[in-house]
């Protein structure tokens, strides 16, 4: 499976970004799909990931509350709605799809087979 990662840009603390992950493929729903972020100087950090339906999510503590992953396995796209952005939330963030193999929630990037190129989100204060 290919992905695709878009939506990100700059905006301001306390605003919103919604991030798209289109997949290629027809098996997408065989996919658990996270997405992680990593900032200049840090490691990569888990930030979200959606089970194969859609049924069941996983945040970082990080994000709770503020930011919510979707699928739409029709159209081959999971979402993550960001709101209440801060500056520490600034980062290049990749979507990842973990393989039919994968348990759940899977947040560590070794657990994931394919990752798409990152799209940079920047927050101001």
């Amino acid at each position: 499976v290919q992905l695709q990662a878009s939506g990100g840009g700059l905006v301001q603390a306390g605003g919103s970004l919604k991030l798209s992950c289109a997949a290629s493929g027809r098996t997408f729903s065989s996919y658990v799909v996270g997405w992680f972020r990593q900032a200049p100087g840090n490691e990569r950090e888990f930030v979200a990931t959606v089970s194969r339906y859609g049924g069941v999510t996983n945040y970082a503590d990080s994000v709770k509350g503020r930011f919510t992953i979707s699928r739409d396995n029709g159209k081959n796209t999971v979402y993550l709605h960001m709101n209440s952005l801060k500056p520490e939330d600034t980062a290049v963030y990749s979507c990842a799809a973990a393989g039919p193999h994968s348990g759940f929630p899977p947040t560590s990037p070794s657990e994931y087979d394919y990752w798409g190129q990152g799209t940079l989100v920047t927050v101001s204060s």
